[in-house]
């Protein structure tokens, strides 16, 4: 009876073995696909969630905006139906976070980009816009600070733009932003922060000798309230500034084009946060972006693979695209070509090489 019952388990999918069982996983039947992650890319997989669930008379996916490392949490606490299909990223999946997901089952991991966004820091359009350099953003918003003579770190001692640089305003230092578990977070330090804390050719040398303390220094933010945790919602941060017209706010390109009658974006080394800045990569604070699917749930949980296929499309996110409308920047088409065939033939990662 238990040899019956092993060989029968063996020419079973994963779902229906898993099922048979008892282990309970895909005990549950799940008639809607679930999805979980980054507020960057929420508007992205819900506008077309919805279009794939007016188009096929079905059931609209369920998109959940928790931030791209809670959604990785979720995501990687195993497989079955009490577990999200799709985990939405502002970054790439991190080493740690593969791990986990091997350790819990979650085995077969694909990984498809599906565009570029831009960081923004943006303020009230009742002000007059504002140009920063990431060296005025690093000396405002580090916890520890280069000390004008010698290479050691003092506490931040700028309390306004001007104490930054003379020819900011004399205005308070404060800016709202992602919480650490946003892959927004984690892409503005190293992309913007870094990037300043490389200004200084002592702190720059560092990360050859000791990576760990050159990313203390650099990526480590002030808690004495000039940089304040305003959580995942990104409109909330909208509304905050349209309110406070002396604060900064941290968020996706896509929430400055929708919300343009009530914000603008600060120029960065000398360039706007544009749609093409960002697609020509002149833009120096941008990103792709990533869903991540579970794929043994392909074929278990309905939809996936039509989700899939309406996400990679070019209606979606082409050139042209009405993803594109929504401010999501288009790969280049090779690219858009490459993820797309990965979507369709289920292309998994192959480990954790390269991965931070």
């Amino acid at each position: 009876m238990k040899a019956t019952l092993r060989s029968s388990i063996c020419g079973l999918g994963v779902g229906a073995a898993l099922a048979l069982v008892g282990t309970g996983a895909f005990a549950q039947s799940r008639d809607t696909i679930s999805m979980v992650g980054s507020s960057t890319v929420y508007p992205f997989a819900t506008v077309v969630a919805e279009r794939f669930g007016k188009a096929n008379n079905g059931a609209t996916p369920k998109v959940e905006s928790t931030g791209t490392g809670g959604g990785m949490k979720l995501f990687c606490g195993g497989v079955g139906t009490g577990h999200p299909d799709i985990a939405n990223a502002s970054r790439q999946i991190k080493k740690a976070e593969f791990d986990a997901c091997q350790a819990n089952g979650v085995k077969d991991i694909i990984e498809i980009q599906i565009g570029f966004d831009g960081i923004v820091l943006a303020k009230s359009i009742k002000g007059a816009p504002l140009q920063l350099t990431t060296k005025d953003i690093y000396l405002a918003l580090a916890k520890g600070i280069p000390a004008k003579y010698g290479p050691k770190l003092v506490p931040n001692p700028n309390k306004t733009w001007k104490d930054v640089n003379p020819s900011l305003p004399d205005t308070k230092i404060e800016v709202l932003g992602p919480p650490p578990t946003s892959g927004t977070r984690d892409a503005f330090v190293e992309l913007a922060m870094e990037s300043g804390c490389n200004s200084f050719e002592w702190i720059k040398d560092l990360k050859k000798v000791n990576e760990v303390e050159y990313a203390n220094i650099c990526h480590t933010l002030r808690e004495d309230g000039a940089f304040v945790e305003a959580g995942e919602n990104d409109n909330l941060i909208v509304q905050k500034l349209a309110a406070n017209p002396n604060a900064l706010g941290v968020f996706g390109f896509s929430y400055l084009e929708q919300n343009s009658d009530k914000v603008q974006g600060a120029a960065i080394n000398g360039v706007a946060p544009t749609f093409d800045n960002i697609a020509n990569k002149s833009y120096p604070v941008s990103r792709p972006l990533f869903i991540y699917v579970k794929k043994a749930h392909i074929g278990v949980v309905p939809g996936i693979e039509g989700y899939l296929a309406e996400f990679t499309s070019e209606k979606a996110w082409g050139e042209d695209g009405y993803l594109a409308e929504k401010g999501l920047i288009p790969m280049p088409a090779p690219l858009r070509a490459t993820m797309a065939a990965k979507a369709a033939n289920k292309v998994t990662m192959g480990g954790s090489a390269g991965l931070k």
